[in-house]
């Protein structure tokens, strides 16, 4: 059986200690703390709990967690704030030992597409080097090329690895997401070549037709290959946890789908998704070894 975790935003209404208890009770292994779960001024007490759980720490999600603004979520305009407000949060998450701290490039908008990668160059080195003190490795996260404008300017591992590769500092990884790059076609290519740069695995599926970008859905209930992905990943050398990640709109982003995860208890939720994962596990590879083809 894969290492299972389960990043906190899955079960998105529970607090930070329901969660706790009903990731422990699903078999999960490893929980990926999301800071917007922290109570306020109640880090001690987070800590404690986290603590007493047993559980280990999967990739960590900040609060302000782009270097550039994004449309969809609350935080400030300027980069240079939000590079402060995450170098911040690296050394609130730090106390719960992640794997990795989550980042995202955030979109060009309206700004010119090389002076925002100067920006995002900038903020990436100043994050890589607040991440050395407050011992943590930061994923950058590439996101889907389909309705990734909003969120990014790296939707494949080639990209971010370039991004890495400028910006030069060995704090920086990469966040691997299924959800986001399960249609690229030289993905099984990429892990084996760049795995060693993972900081964290997400897991979720594509539904088709996907009807947002917070609408995905539990590992095998979709048309993602992940048993490739994931026979990759194992092949690859990949040893850490596999933390399922479901955005499910409830109305939060704009979207009350019906069929939304974020309005199951948590408790069933985390039963679903181990299962899920032991399905995808326990399948026979539907694709060659050397092929994933988008859909």
């Amino acid at each position: 059986m894969r290492r299972f975790s389960i990043s906190q935003v899955t079960t998105l209404t529970a607090s930070f200690a329901d969660d706790l208890v009903a990731y422990r009770a699903a078999g999960a292994e490893a929980v990926g703390v999301w800071e917007l779960k922290l109570p306020e001024g109640g880090d001690g007490e987070a800590v404690e709990r986290f603590e007493a759980c047993g559980l280990g720490s999967a990739a960590a999600v900040p609060s302000i967690p782009s270097i550039l603004p994004l449309p969809l979520m609350e935080g400030p305009s300027e980069p240079q704030e939000r590079v402060e407000a995450i170098c911040a949060s690296l050394h609130r998450l730090a106390a719960f030992r992640p794997s990795g701290v989550v980042c995202l490039t955030g979109p060009a908008g309206d700004r010119d597409p090389d002076r925002a990668r100067d920006v995002v160059v900038d903020g990436l080195r100043t994050i890589g080097e607040e991440a050395v003190l407050a011992g943590v490795r930061i994923g950058l996260e590439p996101v889907n090329r389909i309705g990734g404008e909003a969120w990014t300017m790296i939707s494949s591992i080639p990209e971010a690895v370039e991004l890495l590769e400028t910006v030069g500092r060995p704090a920086l990884g990469i966040q691997f997401d299924t959800w986001h790059l399960w249609n690229t076609e030289t993905l099984l290519d990429d892990i084996e070549r760049e795995v060693a740069r993972f900081v964290g695995v997400h897991v979720a599926d594509w539904r088709e037709p996907t009807r947002s970008w917070a609408d995905r859905i539990l590992p095998g209930d979709g048309i993602a290959d992940l048993p490739a992905i994931l026979g990759a990943l194992d092949r690859a050398g990949w040893n850490g946890f596999y933390d399922l990640e479901i955005f499910s709109d409830n109305g939060t982003f704009g979207n009350a789908w019906p069929d939304s995860l974020w309005d199951v208890p948590p408790d069933e939720v985390a039963r679903r998704g181990r299962e899920a994962l032991e399905r995808v596990t326990a399948a026979r590879i539907r694709a060659p070894v050397d092929e994933v083809s988008p859909r």
